[in-house]
């Protein structure tokens, strides 16, 4: 066998053409020839229906009671035929689409009339038997040449028929490689959006991150870090006295017990919020000396319980907190950070920092969202360009398998 050729797609059907018209031609004078033949014995039997129809005439026009109604019969037959027959048409081109579309025509004709001879025949019978046995000859010849059609499209055309499929297949494979040609002009449409979209979230991260530098808000970022601080160091400082607090909370909320609003506010905010609650409070946390007197009173006069160990530490920090004033330097450091945030969070700086960074945030929203609904896209258009590239080279592989079976020649298609 002769060396690999290469060839781009758009020159094999010129090249093929070529190759098999050797093959293809006498092949197709063949198939027209036989066609022919089977048309000419489809009109003889066309003529001998004529003659059914002339003898059932003859006969009816006789009126004989023993003879009319099978001459009736017949000549509906016979016409029915003559009607079947006409409708077969032949080709002008002839390819392996066309012969095979004449032949099952010709097939469905022949069969009808073979039925249909055969089960009527019987009932016309013994009349007219000189015409219908001219009538069966003509019919057996058309139907033994319609067989040879047949078995020599099966067999020998075969091989013209590959030749005439593969023209189709290289049209094929083009419209399929258009297909891959555009998934992969869409992916770096969808890969440059991609890298637009990474701009905007880069811009726009960096916009933000120049808002968390600047001085106000560096100093606000701090200042929420030491409130972070603090507000850990109040509930360790209150630990011993949680329990009593929740308990004194129900005594409130229960009846026979009443506490001022103030105190009883105060009291559900150092239940929540321990930090702000002792920020905000007046010098010498007066709101939260009352209330742990209050408790101190309850727990002495049994209306309120503490396991003993409990008791003692909650007893203790009451003492420390009330008569030893042992939350005054953290009093003061919580009220001075409070009030420092107040101060900066209502200036104008954070305020407008703050909506801007909203924005932004908002922003920074929708575009990762538009990044997202990107990538997902691009893993379903990747698996669809995937199963494209691959229908591509199996198609072409395949062509190129029939190409060496029809020319006897390697060829390697080239598509790229």
């Amino acid at each position: 066998m002769s060396e690999t050729l290469e060839m781009p797609l758009s020159d094999v059907n010129e090249w093929l053409n070529k190759e098999t018209a050797s093959i293809v031609e006498p092949l197709r004078a063949d198939a027209k020839k036989m066609l022919e033949d089977t048309q000419a014995k489809l009109e003889e039997l066309s003529d001998a229906c004529d003659k059914l129809l002339d003898d059932a005439e003859k006969e009816m026009s006789k009126g004989s009671r023993k003879t009319y109604r099978r001459a009736k019969f017949l000549y509906k037959l016979a016409g029915t035929f003559s009607d079947l027959i006409e409708k077969v048409t032949v080709p002008e081109e002839i390819n392996g689409k066309t012969l095979n579309e004449t032949s099952e025509q010709i097939g469905k004709t022949i069969k009808t009339i073979g039925q249909e001879k055969t089960k009527w025949f019987r009932a016309i019978s013994p009349y007219f038997i000189i015409s219908r046995r001219r009538f069966d000859v003509s019919f057996k010849r058309a139907d033994d040449s319609f067989r040879n059609f047949t078995d020599f499209l099966a067999e020998e055309y075969a091989k013209a028929e590959k030749a005439e499929n593969v023209f189709s297949k290289i049209e094929e494979l083009r419209q399929h490689l258009g297909e891959l040609n555009e998934y992969e002009k869409g992916k770096e449409t969808r890969k440059q959006k991609k890298e637009l979209l990474e701009k905007k979230i880069t811009k726009n991260q960096q916009k933000m991150q120049a808002i968390q530098s600047k001085g106000e808000v560096v100093e606000l970022v701090q200042l929420d870090a030491r409130i972070k601080e603090l507000t850990k160091t109040v509930k360790h400082e209150l630990r011993h006295i949680q329990k009593s607090l929740l308990k004194f909370q129900t005594l409130v909320n229960s009846p026979g017990y009443s506490l001022f609003p103030e105190a009883t506010s105060k009291l559900d905010e150092y239940l929540t919020n321990p930090f702000d609650a002792l920020a905000t409070e007046k010098e010498g946390y007066p709101l939260l000396r009352s209330i742990l007197q209050k408790i101190d009173d309850a727990l002495d006069n049994k209306k309120m319980k503490l396991k003993p160990s409990r008791l003692r530490k909650a007893k203790d920090q009451i003492d420390n907190t009330v008569n030893k004033a042992a939350l005054v330097s953290l009093h003061r450091d919580c009220s001075e950070a409070f009030n420092k945030k107040c101060e900066l969070s209502a200036s104008g700086t954070i305020s407008e920092c703050r909506d801007e960074r909203a924005g932004l945030q908002d922003r920074l929203k929708d575009l990762q969202t538009q990044k997202s609904l990107l990538e997902a896209r691009d893993a379903r258009f990747e698996k669809e360009h995937k199963e494209a590239r691959r229908r591509v080279d199996e198609q072409k592989k395949g062509l190129e398998k029939i190409v060496l079976e029809l020319s006897n020649k390697s060829v390697q298609i080239l598509i790229d």
